[in-house]
């Protein structure tokens, strides 16, 4: 009994930690995290719940796409790797090979071929990308980046260049 209810508080904490966190969005934090995958692994004796195949998170109108992802509960930290996709109708998508969000310092890191996507406003495009939920601040950038506790290794972009595509006010809305 004691196991089946550490199970149940290591979901507990992956899909609270996505809620109150604001991994998927602060506009629905009071909406359910929906949260489906192929596979759930728990490891009672480390506190880690890992979702595996087609991992796909949602709350409210906000969506979250990885090939694996794994909440540690010891580290308070959330790993999502392969094809990493967030989609925000505010913020629009962002994708990542790799991603790390610190429940502890409430910043994600996605690595990789990053792109940041807004509808008809811009494009942008990376290695590495930081996010301070508390401030907003976002950093990007192009150069390769070495693994740590927080980051992914990113391979960098040829160049070593951040990329983007601005469109102007007047193309977005059809105006002179």
């Amino acid at each position: 009994m004691r196991k089946i209810l550490l199970s149940a508080a290591l979901c507990l904490l992956a899909t609270t930690a996505l809620a109150q966190n604001g991994l998927i969005s602060a506009r629905d934090a009071d909406q359910p995290v929906n949260i489906a995958a192929d596979k759930l692994d728990i490891d009672t004796k480390t506190h880690v719940a890992t979702y595996v195949g087609n991992v796909q998170a949602s709350q409210g109108e906000n969506k979250l796409r990885a090939d694996t992802m794994k909440a540690d509960d010891v580290a308070k930290k959330i790993y999502l790797n392969g094809k990493v996709v967030v989609v925000s109708p505010t913020s629009g998508t962002v994708t990542g090979d790799n991603g790390i969000y610190d429940l502890t310092r409430k910043l994600v890191t996605l690595s990789g071929h990053v792109v940041l996507h807004k509808q008809g406003q811009a494009t942008m495009s990376g290695s590495l990308l930081t996010v301070n939920m508390v401030t907003g601040i976002a950093n990007l950038g192009a150069a390769p980046v070495a693994a740590t506790a927080n980051t992914a290794a990113a391979p960098g972009v040829p160049g070593g260049r951040v990329t983007g595509v601005i469109i102007p006010k007047s193309a977005q809305t059809g105006g002179p």
